[in-house]
């Protein structure tokens, strides 16, 4: 029995509805001061003020006392690469001394160091490493994360990254876990200069595993200059869609005018990620096929990137997501409070825009709107709650973690000592 009551809070702060918010919509934030929450069985029974509580047992639910504080919907943080072996800080040394992230890659490093390390970590590692960085999610209030596979580019290690998010979804203190195979996620040795026969792998070996043992909701391809081209990446997305899976792409991160987004809104791919060099073709593509835009600025400043164009899409009617991309070579870094910052600073975003970027639209971005990503009746009790006075600190008070308790499902999986 997950019943709780958040009842005095300064604010209670979502969005509503179970959509892709576009444009201006995103701007759309209901806000009530003094507010109170009731949860029954994991799920939200009522929201508004102190009303909703007259004729309720208090003495039959756990009571938190958010005085002062600030509640929003758990964050969705609909893109990471969490399960993977080995680190990679040497590279990030070389990029502050000048070296491209291509330059890397061919130098033998970037995500084909990270394979090696991989296929040489077992189940049980990953699983321990997984708990420790769900961990770390909860303390930045994120209560739905995705994670990919793609550092195994072989049937066992793929699978294996892939069983891991399985096996901590179940466990009883986890968050809610939504896994993607990413196959085509870089070229492996063994497959140098025959991309489209690994791409022939992945469909025909790996793909009927995952879909037999029900081990990802999504697939995805990083389509980008020197990995897979656009011919690669549609023959991938249609093989992916006629095995019944929803599709997303890393697109347009790197190379100018490679036309990533404009494929992903010819395959209506859930969403398009990273987008840093986006064309308006693509924006337009992205907004007219209902695909989420999902921006990963972490990620722009680690390599020292421009940002995605946010302020662009938001204006021009598209649907923006924000995710960290925590990974162990372009982006180690989990933080939401640096994303948040880096959103309103560098992309231009307003707060409220970026509170719908990483509730509701993340959740859409993941097809778990229906359930996730707003504190509204009949949705999962994911809760954050903030040691601020209103939802504006999140971004006056910069980079900042003023996340106090995550709350999944009704239970409280997160609260920061005193």
């Amino acid at each position: 029995m997950n019943n709780l009551i958040v009842k005095n809070a300064s604010q209670i702060v979502t969005s509503k509805g179970n959509h892709l918010h576009k444009g201006k919509e995103m701007a759309e934030l209901s806000i009530i001061e003094n507010g109170c929450l009731i949860a029954e069985d994991g799920k939200i029974k009522a929201v508004g003020g102190p009303e909703i509580l007259d004729g309720i047992d208090e003495s039959k639910y756990e009571v938190i006392d958010a005085e002062g504080k600030t509640v929003l919907p758990g964050f969705c943080d609909s893109h990471t690469h969490f399960i993977f072996g080995g680190y990679r800080e040497d590279e990030f040394t070389w990029r502050l001394n000048g070296d491209s992230y291509m330059s890397i890659m061919e130098r033998g490093g970037g995500i084909s160091s990270t394979t090696k390390a991989t296929r040489a970590t077992s189940l049980e590692e990953f699983i321990d490493l997984g708990k420790k960085r769900i961990k770390s999610f909860l303390r930045h209030g994120v209560t739905t994360v995705e994670g990919k596979s793609g550092y195994g580019l072989d049937l066992d290690t793929e699978i294996r990254q892939l069983k891991a998010y399985k096996e901590l979804n179940e466990l009883p203190d986890s968050i809610n876990i939504v896994p993607t195979y990413m196959g085509p996620h870089d070229i492996p040795e063994e497959y140098k200069g025959r991309n489209s026969e690994f791409i022939d792998f992945c469909l025909d070996e790996v793909l009927p595993v995952v879909k037999k043992e029900n081990l990802a909701k999504f697939c995805d391809i990083f389509t980008e200059k020197g990995v897979f081209n656009i011919e690669e990446s549609r023959k991938y997305l249609e093989g992916c869609k006629k095995t019944g899976f929803p599709i997303k792409m890393h697109a347009d991160e790197i190379a100018e005018g490679f036309g990533g987004a404009e494929l992903a809104g010819e395959m209506k791919c859930v969403s398009a990620d990273h987008l840093l060099q986006i064309s308006d073709e693509g924006i337009k593509a992205l907004r007219d096929n209902g695909v989420s835009a999902t921006l990963l600025p972490l990620t722009a400043f680690s390599i020292k990137s421009r940002y995605a164009p946010a302020r662009k899409i938001i204006d021009m009617g598209g649907a923006v997501s924000l995710a960290t991309d925590f990974n162990p070579g372009s982006c180690y870094s989990e933080s939401i409070p640096l994303i948040i910052a880096l959103s309103a600073i560098y992309m231009e975003m307003s707060p409220e825009e970026i509170i719908t970027a990483i509730t509701i639209n993340g959740a859409s971005a993941l097809l778990e709107g229906d359930t996730r990503g707003t504190l509204e009746p009949g949705k999962y009790a994911d809760i954050a709650i903030f040691d601020v006075p209103n939802y504006r600190f999140l971004t006056y008070h910069f980079a900042v973690n003023e996340c106090i308790m995550t709350i999944s499902e009704g239970r409280v999986l997160y609260k920061r000592e005193k």
